[in-house]
């Protein structure tokens, strides 16, 4: 049904009835670390395949990994987590996202949800994850970049790590914050300490390995 054509009342309980949906089917899922990227990179790029082996290490710890389900970097996490499945591993969840030009999920997700709300799914990252990781994307990357980082700012969520992956590519925006943004008075030191830049996806399981409760060597 055309949403524009929806009575204002019944937009609302379907908004209700995907929040109940994506909560009634992750209720269970426990922690879990959310990935995001943009779809327009290939498999066999070099932040792809690091995405992959990423969210393989991050299962093997017993944490689930999160991707908005597509292709890209998102399917690269999933194939990774996938890849883990496991006694004890954590799963691989992908929450979709109809759009007018609809791609299909990646088929590499133990639980496969489908959104029509953006914000919505967006509530579905937040709600298990216990760090962001942030590969190279477009704009929909840097909305959950900054989504995430205004929740913690705003203390909406409790603080978790964001990390970002990828100094010759995040650390040009980093600068801008730092030198434009903090300069003029419009955030401060404080909200420039709410992300982690490193270069690896091995750094940042470092900083999430931790949130698991296991250390590198077990």
């Amino acid at each position: 049904m055309d949403e524009s054509k929806l009575p204002e009342a019944w937009r609302i309980l379907r908004i209700q009835s995907e929040l109940v949906f994506g909560t009634e089917s992750l209720i269970k899922l426990g922690k879990a670390v959310t990935i995001f990227g943009s779809a327009r990179l290939k498999k066999d790029s070099p932040f792809a395949r690091q995405a992959d082996k990423l969210s393989c290490d991050i299962a093997k710890q017993g944490l689930s990994v999160i991707t908005g389900g597509g292709p890209g970097i998102m399917e690269a996490a999933n194939t990774g987590a996938f890849k883990a499945n496991g006694k004890g591993a954590g799963q691989s969840i992908g929450l979709n996202i109809k759009l007018p030009n609809e791609q299909s999920s990646n088929k590499y997700q133990d639980i496969t949800l489908n959104f029509r709300y953006f914000f919505v799914r967006k509530y579905m990252f937040v709600k298990h994850a216990v760090a962001f990781v942030i590969f190279p994307g477009g704009y929909g990357t840097m909305d959950e970049l900054f989504e995430a980082l205004t929740l913690v700012q705003t203390g909406k969520i409790t603080r978790f790590p964001i990390i970002l992956v990828g100094k010759s590519y995040w650390q040009g925006l980093s600068q801008w914050i730092e030198n434009t943004v903090m300069h003029q008075g419009c955030i401060d030191q404080r909200d420039m300490d709410l992300f982690t830049i490193v270069d690896s996806g091995d750094e940042a399981l470092e900083l999430i390995l931790p949130l698991s409760g296991k250390s590198a060597n077990k």
